[in-house]
């Protein structure tokens, strides 16, 4: 059975299991998803994917823990997990990525050597490739 770690961060939002919700959502602090999602997702902040649950977004957040399934690319700033039985289906790019036994990652992956000073939606594509080849 997968590891839940709500004690380590306590989500205020949850979308629960009978949940289906397309769109584009934000927010500041932490969420849970235990349903169906799926549009976009952009957070400073900490996204749980819980097991058994879908997400088909491009992810943008702090901290990232799957359980579930992710469908799109996925960018945590601070913090990526895996946890047994969690998958990823896109391109990872974060600084800390901890993945468990019995997961699934279909994909690149591009570990960020100092993310805090990068955002990627703004920089010029130049020196993001030249950020890009230092971390290589």
């Amino acid at each position: 059975m997968p590891r839940r770690i709500d004690s380590a961060y306590k989500t205020r939002t949850v979308l629960g299991e009978e949940t289906k919700f397309k769109g584009v959502l934000r927010f500041e602090d932490s969420l849970k998803i235990d349903g169906y999602f799926e549009g976009a997702i952009e957070s400073p902040g900490f996204l749980m994917v819980e097991s058994g649950s879908e997400v088909v977004a491009d992810v943008n957040v702090g901290v990232l823990v799957v359980g579930g399934l992710i469908r799109g690319d996925v960018s945590a700033s601070e913090r990526l997990e895996v946890l047994p039985g969690g998958s990823i289906v896109g391109n990872i790019k974060c600084s800390n990525l901890l993945m468990a036994e019995n997961t699934g990652f279909q994909g690149d992956c591009e570990m960020l050597s100092d993310p805090s000073g990068m955002d990627i939606f703004s920089v010029p594509l130049e020196r993001l490739k030249k950020n890009i080849q230092r971390v290589n």
